[in-house]
């Protein structure tokens, strides 16, 4: 029987709002963040409440994630497990500016990155290919911990990034043609060692407002 994991990137922040990069940047949620994030503890109160069954929550150990996922927590009245494993991509010295600004202050670094070669790592940060296995590695045992159960994992666009990408067997260079929404609930089943995408990016907690997805078609993507 496959362990089910509920991945749930974190509520929006101001940052998010400027496209400025993340990575480990420890940047709290913004007001609409913070809304996001109590709607969705109300969506999974009301989900409990018909049935639906969750064993354990999981959090990356930054702010906004963490924000995002005790409401969760707090309506299913269950532990949030914290695991520095699942925070976002480090952007080394890319992080605290946008696009632009990393265009202009690190030239070299920055034509390398729109190549999106998965073995580019900005100064002092990760490359594409170390994250995606940091993420895999971090997931190996939660998933053990919790044969045939049904898991919440909170983290980062980046995270959700990975472990979609491992379940459609997507190069780490292949452009992206899915959705990374703020709070959205992405449920990919895994067993044996493969996985399986149940579904993607429901935000029907949020309503119209988590319809859209301003980072879709930037490439390469900044850490969230």
């Amino acid at each position: 029987m496959p362990t089910q994991i509920l991945f749930i990137r974190h509520g929006e922040t101001d940052w998010n709002r400027i496209k400025r990069i993340q990575g480990h940047i420890d940047i709290p949620l913004a007001d609409s963040g913070i809304e996001q994030a109590r709607l969705l503890g109300q969506r999974f109160a009301t989900e409990a409440k018909a049935g639906a069954r969750i064993d354990a929550i999981y959090s990356s150990d930054l702010l906004r994630a963490q924000q995002t996922a005790q409401p969760i927590a707090d309506a299913l009245k269950l532990p949030l497990q914290l695991d520095a494993g699942l925070r976002e991509r480090s952007y080394g010295a890319f992080q605290g500016y946008d696009s632009d600004q990393v265009a202009e202050r690190f030239p070299d670094e920055y034509a390398h990155w729109q190549t999106r070669d998965p073995g580019f790592a900005p100064p002092e940060g990760e490359s594409q290919r170390a994250f995606y296995h940091r993420v895999l590695h971090a997931l190996e045992p939660i998933v053990a911990a919790h044969p045939g159960g049904r898991i919440v994992v909170v983290a980062h666009g980046g995270v959700l990034d990975c472990a979609h990408r491992f379940a459609r067997g997507l190069t780490l260079d292949a452009p992206r043609d899915y959705a990374l929404l703020n709070t959205s609930v992405n449920i990919v089943d895994f067993d044996d060692g493969k996985a399986t995408i149940v579904s993607w990016a429901d935000v029907v907690h949020l309503g119209a407002a988590g319809s859209a997805d301003d980072n879709l078609k930037r490439v390469p993507e900044p850490g969230r």
